[in-house]
């Protein structure tokens, strides 16, 4: 079986800006993004996360980074551009990790943020 890099796309919202919520949602999309794709996440090489503005309470990362193994993967957040009329309170991930090429990739979009890629969802 050969092993090489491949990206997960992903993506949640959130039902208010506060790090309840946050946590919440965030853990919700991580858990499917491991389950769905049975990733362990010491094959995980980065992630990147994007948050609307109006998403402040708390890091993707720093939710992220308290999951056994997570500890070591190298995370990013960042600030989705700002598009008008585009979802709010919405979450996403790109992640890259070593999977077995043999191996489907499910992309994982939660809640409102399934409209995004109906294709995916």
């Amino acid at each position: 079986m050969e092993w090489r890099i491949r990206a997960i796309r992903g993506a949640t919202t959130v039902s208010e800006n506060g790090v309840e919520a946050m946590q919440e949602a965030v853990t919700e999309l991580l858990d499917e993004l491991e389950k769905r794709n049975q990733l362990d996440p010491r094959n995980i090489l980065s992630v990147t996360f994007s948050v609307t503005r109006d998403l402040d309470a708390i890091f993707p990362a720093a939710i992220a980074r308290k999951r056994p193994y997570w500890d070591n993967v190298a995370m990013l957040d960042v600030q989705q551009m700002y598009v008008k009329g585009s979802m709010e309170r919405c979450v996403r991930f790109l992640v890259h990790a070593y999977l077995p090429e043999s191996v489907p990739i499910y992309h994982t979009y939660l809640r409102h943020a399934a409209s995004l890629r109906p294709d995916w969802s």
